[in-house]
């Protein structure tokens, strides 16, 4: 089962849209998660359109039309794997027992926020994975979105990619 995972799109204020190499795996995903922080329902509404499964959650960034639609918290059982979602973990000292406790029944924690990419795993067993943000460089000098794959009942194949930097839009020359 092929997972694809990203947080933190803020679109269309940091980026015009979501970056080609991101929206070509959508539909090659079993299931896409989304860790909040959307900004707009058109991202939603594309998102949804071409997923075969899209478990997603609202973030700190995200006005009522996103929340009416999206839960805080979402949780999934995919191959024997159990997930849940959240965008916000509180500070990085300490999340491993603070989300292990949070989460004690959970397998792996998809999270957002911080637009760093993130994986560990806490002394429970729990993993944690941040897949940064595909359209915002906030704090590290590229965009990232994680893939990943359930095999048997374990997660595996967990992988960080980098996107190409985008090219700002050029600007007509002013004389």
């Amino acid at each position: 089962m092929r997972l694809l995972l990203m947080s933190d799109t803020h679109l269309p204020r940091r980026a015009r849209a979501l970056p080609e190499e991101l929206l070509a795996r959508v539909p090659e995903a079993d299931a896409v998660f989304h860790a909040g922080d959307w900004v707009d329902t058109a991202t939603l509404d594309l998102l949804e359109s071409r997923a075969r499964r899209l478990i997603g959650v609202y973030g700190n960034n995200d006005g009522p039309g996103l929340r009416s639609r999206l839960p805080e918290e979402a949780y999934a059982e995919l191959g024997g794997v159990r997930f849940a979602v959240v965008h916000e973990t509180g500070p990085a000292k300490g999340r491993e027992r603070r989300c292990a406790d949070r989460y004690p029944d959970a397998d792996v924690l998809v999270f957002g926020h911080s637009h760093i990419p993130w994986d560990t795993t806490a002394d429970n067993g729990l993993r944690l994975l941040n897949p940064g943000s595909p359209t915002d460089r906030r704090r590290q000098p590229y965009c990232t979105y994680m893939t990943a794959e359930v095999r048997g009942t374990r997660l595996a194949g967990v992988q960080l990619h980098r996107l190409p930097p985008r090219v700002p839009p050029r600007t007509p020359d002013r004389r």
